[in-house]
């Protein structure tokens, strides 16, 4: 699905009439290594983390630059348990593997998108498009127009914080 994956992106924001800049680059695996090879600030890049809460896998978006907050999503979903997706899983349900999960729910990927506030600090959004090679970065405006989050909410936090999202 990988190759499919940014192609898909591609159709669905090119049948949208949305401006996007693409970006092929070395593979890249941290948020940090993505970033830079973007030629963009980390903060603005929209790290997508399929997790499985309770008995079903959803997608969480947040800032590059911040962490998942799991404890915030469990509280605020009413979820007894929270835990990531295993690299297996993730393959078996995306095609993908993790690193090059793109920021979007259906119809290209087939999880619920929870959005952390953090994304809308940024006029801009950044993310792997479904390959460790190939990076996408569009207006924030545009993304959410194609998105629909199923909630927005923090559940990301600073790193180092053990505490709450701030």
């Amino acid at each position: 699905m990988g190759g499919s994956t940014l192609q898909a992106i591609r159709d669905l924001l090119d049948f949208r009439g949305i401006v996007y800049r693409e970006t092929h680059h070395a593979p890249t695996r941290t948020s940090q290594q993505s970033a830079a090879a973007r030629g963009e600030p980390m903060d603005i890049g929209g790290k997508a983390i399929v997790l499985k809460v309770d008995d079903d896998f959803r997608l969480f978006v947040l800032s590059a630059a911040l962490h998942l907050h799991s404890a915030a999503i469990r509280k605020h979903l009413r979820a007894q348990r929270t835990r990531f997706a295993t690299e297996a899983e993730l393959f078996a349900l995306t095609g993908l593997v993790p690193g090059c999960v793109p920021p979007f729910g259906p119809p290209i990927l087939p999880f619920d998108p929870y959005v952390d506030v953090s994304i809308y600090e940024n006029d801009r959004i950044a993310f792997n498009a479904g390959s460790l090679s190939d990076s996408i970065v569009m207006a924030r405006a545009d993304w959410e127009r194609v998105v629909h989050p199923a909630g927005v909410f923090r559940f990301a936090r600073r790193s180092g914080s053990g505490g709450p999202p701030p």
